[in-house]
């Protein structure tokens, strides 16, 4: 019987190396790789709290000292490489000199911000331009792209890319402010949302865009090629917020309307990076077409509801008391722009 559902159908192990390993999409990826008896190796450096699945090898090299990722790694051959570390053009180039005769796929973590903001057309599919003029984090992610499938177009470097969306696991309170917003509800504090509230945003459960990841490891036809993965689920950011007010017990939450543009301009001085990330990418909708994806792992389908995704959020960080930090910097840009936004109106 195959437990693992119909896109689990019994493959030859393969023979996969793991980048990174023990992030939040890494580590799901990495262990649904396991169960499926594929030949799982993680290479870090070894500093993560979160631990790696059962039956993996772990090898220790800081990837970015290129002779000791080869002192390692000497000798051995993969199936598939998955990238999960690399973040500009000249760590793309290191990797691609690390990798080039040691694989038969190198797969790279790109970012679904990289398409078009703000888009022109929805739903977005792999077509679509890449181009993002608010995210630095973005614009390197293209960067890294145009390297890799440039060594593709010239020596057959075997890049595939894949374009995840907001993933997100039990440690993830996707919100903008994070567990703060949670602890602002449950005090009964008015919670700050950008823009209006009512545009449209993907969320995928980890556990789901394992099962599409893994599944392209190792085939071939995959090679130069770029894949979305997300859930079919959109929701507008109101019911976020209400799904996870309704899982933290809250019934009718204060949601203060701020836009997005305002949020940006006064949060510098807290984070540098909140604006850029919130126009970017949170303040467009985005709707993703997963049919390519879907065509190559056949039986895909993200079945994880993000009402039961907020749920295990909440209750994974009550059962973690000594997680539940409150930020009181957010806490009093939160106070100062809802109370700008209620004096405007």
């Amino acid at each position: 019987m195959n437990l693992l559902g119909p896109d689990a159908d019994t493959v030859a192990p393969r023979n996969l190396l793991f980048l990174g390993g023990t992030g939040v999409i890494s580590a799901a990826a990495a262990q649904r790789a396991v169960v499926l008896g594929h030949r799982v190796t993680i290479l870090n450096r070894g500093q993560s709290a979160r631990s790696v699945p059962d039956g993996a090898e772990v090898l220790h090299a800081d990837i970015r000292d290129g002779e000791a990722v080869r002192g390692v790694l000497a000798g051995r051959e993969f199936d598939a490489v998955a990238d999960f570390l690399t973040f500009t053009s000249d760590q793309a180039r290191a990797n691609i000199e690390n990798f080039r005769d040691r694989t038969g796929q190198y797969v790279f973590i790109s970012t679904a911000s990289a398409y078009q903001k703000p888009p022109t057309r929805l739903p977005i599919l792999e077509s679509t331009p890449l181009k993002n003029p608010f995210w630095q984090y973005s614009r390197d992610k293209i960067a890294c792209e145009d390297v890799l499938f440039g060594a593709y177009r010239s020596d057959d470097f075997p890049v595939t890319v894949v374009r995840p969306s907001h993933t997100y696991d039990h440690t993830r309170v996707g919100l903008l402010g994070g567990w703060t917003d949670i602890h602002r509800m449950r005090a009964g504090q008015p919670v700050m949302v950008h823009g209006d509230g009512t545009s449209l945003w993907t969320v995928t459960h980890t556990r789901d865009f394992a099962k599409a990841f893994v599944g392209l490891l190792g085939r071939p036809q995959a090679v130069g090629e770029s894949y979305t993965i997300t859930s079919d689920e959109y929701l507008p950011w109101n019911q976020i917020y209400g799904l996870f007010a309704r899982a933290a017990g809250v019934s009718e939450p204060d949601l203060v309307h701020v836009a997005s543009e305002t949020i940006a301009a006064q949060s510098t001085g807290y984070s540098p990076h909140l604006g850029p990330s919130l126009l970017g990418d949170r303040a467009h909708s985005v709707v993703f077409d997963n049919s390519k994806i879907k065509a190559l792992v056949p039986g895909y389908t993200a079945t994880i509801p993000f009402a039961d995704g907020t749920r295990e959020i909440v209750n994974w960080y009550d059962s973690r008391p000594e997680l539940q930090v409150v930020d009181h910097e957010f806490m009093a840009l939160s106070d100062r722009l809802i109370s700008w936004a209620r004096g405007a109106r």
